[in-house]
């Protein structure tokens, strides 16, 4: 099924909600809009100090705001946003100055404290320097702190950028175990008939199949933005394979976020599809960058999706990219063209191309010695989400 009719309220087990803005919401024209600002850090007040009444237990808001950017580039005395990577880093770096420091102001006229949090795909690739990123968010979160978050443009490059603020809410509602997702948007949700009636057909209350709803979407971006609706999927399948429900809803629409906390229908609902996996395996599949492709036989396959086998070298057919031992890489059945899982792997990709096709017994006459008899083992391998498409650096 698609979608359902309204949903009831949700009843949250964790008091911590990622909420993020895009820059068409924060800086429509190109200027930061300190109104729409000051809005949304009051709409998040309200939300806070209504948990607090309701159950006693302390919202905990972490934001990932957008607008770094589309907040800086007039500044530069350009009139249209930048497409050089060497200007989008100097627009982010005036524009982030005062991004924090328009939300710093709002914030603080409401008794709360923010601290500012810039990530790269690095940080979130590396095991040690993500524990490290969710130790302090969650240092920060305890203190009282709204952690404000945004991808590190000013240094990213296309190699190590994260892609769009949309997967790094997503990647950042896994990492700091939260509760719900909500992505505030031009877009009012998601719309039924988008394609021929645009902004007026109905939005899809609910929606219980990504695959299915990426049928009703188009790609196109807001003039200031870098994601369209389609990134916005694929972050929610990101959050699903989580564990973390989200809801995209109209970031101008007044008190979306303590409507939306309240239970009120906004926007369209995405539930907890997926079942939730250990952290380490969830960093594996969604945030630890792939590295290179093994290709394995039907029968590897079945035994990975079906069994959760490891995968033996004797399954492998292919070996495409390459990559060095521990490594990340994607596991893909030879006939079909998406991977079906992700792991880390006990050989380099020169090693493995020589056990290839070999029982692992023979691993030690092949390569004169063994780290282990599986090339990937279970305990390193996670399945990935059947309707996300697969990310690629």
């Amino acid at each position: 099924m698609l979608f359902s009719g309204p949903h009831s309220a949700l009843q949250s087990v964790s008091t911590i909600v990622v909420i993020k803005v895009g820059s068409a919401v924060l800086a429509p024209q190109g200027e930061l809009d300190v109104r729409a600002v000051a809005a949304l850090a009051s709409d998040i007040a309200q939300a806070c100090a209504a948990s607090r009444d309701a159950t006693g237990l302390p919202l905990r808001p972490v934001l990932v705001s957008s607008g770094a950017i589309a907040s800086g580039f007039r500044a530069l005395g350009l009139q249209t946003p930048p497409k050089t990577i060497v200007l989008k880093q100097a627009a982010a770096a005036v524009g982030q100055a005062r991004l924090m420091a328009a939300w710093g102001k709002a914030f603080a006229k409401h008794g709360l404290t923010t601290a500012q949090v810039l990530l790269t795909a690095d940080d979130l690739d590396h095991r040690t320097r993500h524990l490290n990123a969710r130790n302090t968010l969650c240092a920060l979160l305890d203190q009282g702190v709204i952690p404000i978050i945004n991808e590190n443009d000013s240094v990213s490059f296309a190699e190590i950028k994260l892609g769009d603020n949309d997967r790094l809410s997503a990647l950042v509602a896994g990492l700091v175990s939260a509760s719900r997702l909500i992505i505030l948007s031009t877009a009012q949700g998601l719309y039924s008939d988008f394609a021929t009636k645009g902004v007026g057909s109905p939005i899809v209350p609910v929606v219980t199949s990504l695959s299915q709803a990426r049928a009703l979407v188009t790609n196109s971006t807001s003039g200031v933005g870098t994601g369209g609706f389609g990134a916005k999927l694929d972050a929610i399948a990101i959050a699903a394979a989580a564990g973390v429900p989200a809801t995209i809803a109209g970031g101008a629409v007044p008190r979306v976020v303590s409507r939306l906390l309240a239970g009120e229908q906004l926007g369209t609902h995405f539930p907890l599809s997926t079942r939730r996996v250990g952290a380490r395996k969830r960093w594996i599949a969604l945030a630890s960058r792939s590295k290179g492709t093994l290709v394995i036989d039907a029968g590897a396959a079945r035994a990975i999706l079906r069994k959760g086998a490891s995968l033996l070298p004797s399954g492998i057919r292919h070996v495409e990219g390459t990559f060095t031992r521990g490594a990340t890489v994607d596991v893909r059945e030879e006939s079909s063209p998406g991977a079906i899982a992700r792991g880390r792997v006990a050989y380099d990709a020169s090693e493995v191309r020589r056990i290839a096709g070999h029982r692992s017994k023979d691993i030690a006459s092949l390569l004169g010695y063994v780290y282990r008899d599986e090339v990937i083992h279970r305990d390193d391998l996670t399945l990935l989400p059947a309707d996300a498409d697969q990310e690629k650096p």
